[in-house]
């Protein structure tokens, strides 16, 4: 049997544009532009998932899915409830120069620590034989730090979900490039998706809205009366 070829330079470059995309949505002032940043990177995981699926088939379900939630379900949501609330995001904890350099500082400290240390992180995997999955995996660590960074440090609640996404899909990626081969790695990957939980926290975040005027996150501290 011939051994299945990956497009290797198509896969590393969507997988590299994916840490552009994170930076767009998260240091963007404007949720809509956000979003449209976030609509790019869930069209990369999705052309992704595709490629990977010349090894296994089952992830063309998973790409079909991911295109669904992940490009077209959240994205609604996500431009639905900003045109409901506000369109500028609430100002960060982090202003914006600083921000930028502290998210620098991130991209390039954890993409160089798991990309060298691919052995230690995931022992016994083929990842850390190939230089594509050992890119990859990289990055999703990039962009699962780059989400947390966004959920710790932003005010406004829409870009905290955003931020939830983008975390989302530095596992996903990760899990994609772990075991790209193994039937239950689609399962896995659409149980995983949270169209659901973005829907309910966005219904939530509306509701905020209408009591304080505002998606800032420190007022929530005043619900308690």
């Amino acid at each position: 049997m011939n051994e299945i070829v990956l497009p290797v330079a198509l896969i590393r470059t969507l997988s590299l544009t994916l840490v552009i995309t994170s930076v767009l949505a998260v240091e963007s002032r404007r949720l809509r532009f956000s979003t449209a940043a976030y609509v790019g990177q869930a069209l990369l995981i999705v052309a992704l998932l595709f490629s990977f699926a010349r090894q296994n088939t089952a992830l063309y379900w998973w790409g079909a899915t991911a295109l669904l939630t992940k490009a077209v379900l959240v994205p609604w949501l996500l431009f639905r409830y900003v045109g409901r609330t506000q369109e500028k995001e609430e100002p960060p904890l982090v202003g914006f120069g600083p921000s930028v350099v502290v998210a620098a500082l991130l991209m390039v400290v954890f993409f160089h620590l798991t990309h060298t240390q691919v052995g230690v992180l995931a022992p016994g995997v083929e990842a850390a034989r190939n230089e594509v999955l050992q890119t990859n995996l990289a990055v999703a660590a990039t962009v699962f730090v780059l989400g947390l960074y966004a959920l710790l440090t932003r005010r406004d609640a829409i870009k905290a979900v955003i931020g939830l996404c983008l975390l989302e899909n530095g596992v996903h990626l990760s899990l994609v490039s772990l075991a790209p081969t193994l039937p239950e790695t689609a399962l896995f990957g659409v149980a995983s998706e949270v169209v659901v939980a973005v829907w309910l926290l966005l219904y939530m975040i509306q509701g905020v809205y209408r009591e304080f005027g505002t998606t800032d996150t420190l007022r929530l501290r005043e619900l308690q009366w």
